[in-house]
């Protein structure tokens, strides 16, 4: 059977080089004999992989020397909790930004260890928009500004960087890597891998030095950054897997241009997919024009009783997964870094096919 399009929102897609890659290094990692699974974490032979996976990580997105790179297990959620564990510091508050169910997970957990303040939230847009920022309400005293810059659920994305005075926080999740960003911006970016980096079971977490070292002491020490940051990730066994693959995703990206290579791939597949909405009265989308996300695109067909046959013959013609989230409807089509263009040509090409014959 040929290898299918699949618009997952996560797991997503891996790159079908990297694929190859790992499927003929299975059982014999460059004549050491052993597949990289069975491999000591400590040894020299995962060692290297490790060390050049961040190496190629740090070049991608110039991380600066003033940040550790973690690599982490726990998803992005383990990072709910993490971020004001470690950040708090003594503080009492935080600011957090609600655009989406991420975020508003993010914000019930941040609840457990301080006051939240929420300095905005689009939930009466039914998460279609981002607030302006000129309308948030900051406060002075908070520990740290947390964001979601893309929600994969509506497919709502930040078209602009927040302004603050205290630390930002990011989760990337599901837009790391997908373009060139100023990691010197922001005091933490955490993101889990399965989007644009790997496989599900391994999370990064790029932290600014003078913020680490700060947890309550009476907290996990799995949960404190320093834990990590002291042990090149390696305080317990690691992820190797995953992290592994990460890396070949990594030297993968570097082959295609770089971030800067891969935003304009980026821009050209949703540019293909949105302009394929707007010329239909067939289809529609209901975000914000000016905040819809490069990674998730939501679409609503205009007789929802064909939601069940579009998907149907979706699948049969090798396009998988478009079905939107369970809270939102309609369908959705996710498109990481490793959904090739021919991919999205594929998509419009039957969106307009079944619109033809349907409308």
């Amino acid at each position: 059977m040929s290898r299918v399009y699949n618009f997952s929102a996560g797991p997503g897609s891996l790159p079908e080089d990297v694929l190859k890659q790992a499927q003929a290094e299975m059982l014999d990692w460059q004549g050491t004999g052993m597949s990289v699974m069975e491999m000591s974490h400590r040894g020299k032979a995962y060692m290297s992989i490790a060390e050049k996976a961040e190496a190629d990580l740090r070049e991608l997105m110039a991380i600066p020397a003033n940040y550790k790179v973690l690599f982490l297990q726990g998803g992005a959620s383990s990072q709910f909790s993490m971020v004001p564990i470690n950040l708090l510091a003594g503080k009492t508050s935080a600011d957090y930004v609600s655009t989406g169910q991420w975020s508003k997970k993010a914000i019930a957990e941040a609840k457990r260890y301080c006051d939240v303040n929420v300095v905005a939230s689009a939930e009466e847009q039914k998460f279609t928009t981002v607030p302006d920022q000129a309308s948030w309400k900051l406060n002075a005293d908070a520990a740290y500004l947390h964001y979601t810059p893309n929600e994969t659920i509506v497919g709502v994305e930040f078209p602009f960087l927040p302004e603050t005075n205290v630390p930002l926080v990011a989760d990337m999740s599901s837009t790391i890597l997908s373009r060139p960003i100023d990691v010197s911006k922001f005091g933490v970016i955490y993101a889990g891998a399965q989007k644009n980096m790997g496989p599900a079971g391994l999370t990064v977490a790029i932290v600014r030095d003078d913020l680490i070292g700060k947890a309550n002491d009476k907290m996990p020490v799995m949960l404190d950054y320093k834990t990590h940051a002291d042990n090149d990730s390696m305080y317990n066994t690691p992820p190797t897997f995953s992290w592994y693959i990460a890396g070949l995703v990594f030297a993968w990206l570097k082959s295609k241009g770089g971030l800067q290579g891969m935003a304009e791939i980026n821009k050209r597949k949703a540019d293909k997919l949105y302009a394929a909405i707007d010329a239909s009265a067939f289809y529609s989308n209901p975000v914000d024009v000016n905040c819809r996300s490069w990674m998730n695109v939501p679409f609503i067909l205009a007789n929802a009783d064909l939601d069940k046959l579009f998907l149907e013959e979706a699948e049969k013609a090798g396009l998988s997964t478009l079905k939107g989230h369970r809270s939102v409807g309609g369908m959705r089509a996710s498109i990481y870094n490793a959904m090739p263009e021919a991919g999205v040509d594929a998509l419009v090409d039957f969106m307009k096919d079944f619109e033809k014959r349907k409308a």
